[in-house]
């Protein structure tokens, strides 16, 4: 005789994770939303800073925003290979990765390739290169905790390791994005936004020079949209540019 078994079943994480995020996009679109941890639309995240956190580098540096947490190390300047050609002017060679504990989801650990070729543009027009002629300084940057913005993160690490190493420089490069979700503009965006966002819009820059060594947009953007959010940045930039000076004269002066 036939039996029968009753089952069960349930949608598929990839299909409740696309719910959620439909959902947290009509949030985000309304104008009266509130940020998850508190914060005011134009607000970035509390900022921890301090250099010296490797001590087998030359320089290096540790960064907390938010729940983002990044090291960098920097090695160098040292002979390049003899393998690459001859050149009057040093390399700079980057490397990002991530821990495999840094995302919620497992597996995510890996090197960043472009990650890595974003790091090299938004640094290479504000190192001396000159100043260090056929030697190679490499920088190796550690996702320890991913809770977004992550590469901007990753560049100001960066910039304040390499200082710490005693690479000249033009000046330190700070990076911060905004997001776009609709009508409001979200500056130094969580995760969680960064995954329900329209669009987005990353400067690095040399405040004190006022140049921009990288721009990096995606989405759709009205111009006026475009000049808010880069004045937004730029502002925000020049603040933790002067907070990474503060890290530095610290560490001189202990």
């Amino acid at each position: 005789m036939a039996t029968s078994s009753t089952t069960t079943y349930s949608p598929s994480q990839s299909l409740e994770k696309r719910q959620q995020q439909q959902q947290r996009r009509r949030l985000f679109r309304e104008i009266d939303w509130k940020r998850s941890d508190g914060r005011e639309f134009h607000q970035c995240r509390p900022a921890f800073l301090r250099t010296g956190a490797a001590s087998a580098a030359a320089g290096s540096a540790y960064v907390e925003f938010g729940t983002t947490k990044v090291i960098v190390s920097v090695f160098g300047p040292r002979e390049s290979k003899k393998a690459m050609m001859y050149s009057d002017i040093g390399r700079l060679n980057c490397n990002v990765s991530y821990t495999t504990f840094s995302a919620p989801i497992r597996g995510q650990g890996s090197d960043h390739k472009e990650y890595s070729l974003l790091l090299h543009k938004a640094l290479e027009g504000a190192i001396i290169l000159e100043t260090f002629p056929k030697t190679t300084v490499d920088v190796f940057a550690l996702i320890l905790e991913s809770g977004g913005s992550d590469l901007p993160a990753i560049i100001s690490c960066a910039s304040l390791a390499l200082a710490d190493a005693g690479i000249m420089m033009y000046d330190l490069v700070s990076a911060v994005s905004v997001s776009c979700f609709g009508a409001n503009l979200v500056i130094d965006p969580m995760a969680e936004e960064e995954a329900c966002q329209d669009g987005s819009l990353m400067i690095t820059c040399m405040p004190t020079r006022h140049e921009i060594t990288q721009l990096t947009l995606t989405g759709e953007w009205s111009t006026a949209k475009i000049n808010e959010a880069m004045d937004l940045c730029l502002d925000a930039c020049s603040k933790l540019a002067g907070i990474m000076r503060s890290c530095l004269k610290e560490s001189v002066s202990s």
